[in-house]
């Protein structure tokens, strides 16, 4: 049977003030009046039902997310006790879904992600559902079309185009991953034709992602053994809470991915082509890239603004009774909320964990 589990742990931090350890931005409605956690869900609703989709999520956001999705069957939203990286967040559900179906193959998405058109999206999906149908042992994951040489994304290299009977176009042999290169190292990707941007999303049969982590992360898998097997019984959430905080902490691709890509364990790789438009809204620039914009380029999302000879701004406030108003002022980031204001020029974006973690030092954790 096939099922997707959403990945929606994280803080989101450069989406301060906005984002919060309480309320991390998959679970504010920051796109068009809807999170990006239900966009994900309603993209997954176009090719499954309800009880077929899974949420993986920091547990005490649980109830937040049953309150984003209200028609998921509870049982479906897997709280972790505490972070451990990804490939422990998809070994979680993963052995979970192994102990419910013996043949469960599962799709793993993002919960951060605008990707637009769906029906393509979709197709992917399915294509990469066929590929792991013909070949069990696959793990396969999904390559975005580069639009440039992007230094901070990962790359696939794609070899060999794979046959399936189906007859579905765009799945290919990954020959070697690529993290974050050099710049002219990314152009020359882009301009080659034959990489991708990682995408961060798969596709796989549960029993074979889980014996891979066995082989390369076995005390991870054997805690998450001790999960799976707890697992509806009235043990559960003790098994979890001894056994999850101490999971080797390691991301899927280091643990899994690249290893498989080189031709060690047992499964091989395979990358299906996903050309979508799509957007990490992991900063206040990319989400602006989902607001309208004046006639003078400024994005805004707020109540209650006047801006007077100020171009090109992001602009953002959940607090109506509070006006915001800029003079002058260009290329910059304003973000009200009803106890924090952040004020920083486009350009020091990328430093917003950094202004987060000195906040942190000055209150205490008061406005994490």
């Amino acid at each position: 049977m096939e099922y997707a589990v959403i990945m929606a742990g994280g803080r989101g931090t450069r989406l301060w003030p906005f984002s919060r350890n309480d309320r991390p931005k998959q679970l504010l409605p920051i796109v068009r009046g809807k999170s990006l956690l239900q966009l994900s869900y309603e993209r997954l609703r176009a090719m499954l039902p309800p009880e077929r989709i899974f949420v993986c999520t920091g547990a005490s956001h649980r109830a937040t997310v049953l309150q984003n999705l209200p028609d998921l069957p509870p049982d479906n939203v897997l709280g972790e006790p505490e972070g451990r990286d990804t490939a422990n967040a998809i070994g979680f559900p993963a052995t979970v879904l192994l102990k419910r179906d013996p043949d469960a193959v599962m799709a793993v998405v993002t919960a951060d992600h605008v990707i637009e058109p769906v029906d393509q999206f979709i197709k992917s999906i399915k294509t990469a559902f066929e590929v792991v149908a013909e070949q069990p042992k696959a793990l396969v994951t999904f390559g975005l079309i580069p639009t440039h040489g992007h230094t901070g994304l990962g790359y696939i290299h794609r070899g060999e185009a794979l046959t399936l009977k189906s007859g579905s176009k765009g799945a290919y042999r990954v020959m070697k991953f690529v993290e974050k290169p050099a710049k002219p190292d990314a152009d020359r990707f882009v301009e080659s034709g034959r990489y991708y941007w990682n995408s961060g999303m798969f596709v796989w049969r549960c029993d074979t992602v889980l014996n891979e982590l066995a082989i390369h992360l076995p005390m991870a898998y054997a805690g998450l053994s001790k999960i799976g097997q707890a697992w509806d019984t009235p043990d559960a959430q003790r098994v979890l809470q001894e056994n999850y905080p101490a999971l080797t902490k390691k991301s899927i691709d280091y643990a899994v991915m690249e290893p498989a890509s080189q031709g060690k364990g047992k499964a091989h790789v395979v990358v299906v082509e996903m050309p979508v438009q799509w957007l990490d809204v992991g900063s206040w620039p990319a989400l602006s890239e989902t607001l309208a914009t004046d006639d003078h380029d400024n994005a805004v999302e707020a109540g209650n603004c006047v801006l007077v000879d100020s171009f090109n701004n992001i602009v953002v406030s959940n607090d109506p009774q509070h006006l915001v108003a800029l003079l002058g002022v260009s290329d910059m980031i304003v973000v009200h909320t009803t106890d924090a204001t952040l004020v920083c020029p486009k350009t020091e974006d990328q430093r917003v964990k950094e202004l987060v973690d000195r906040v942190k030092d000055k209150t205490g954790g008061r406005y994490q």
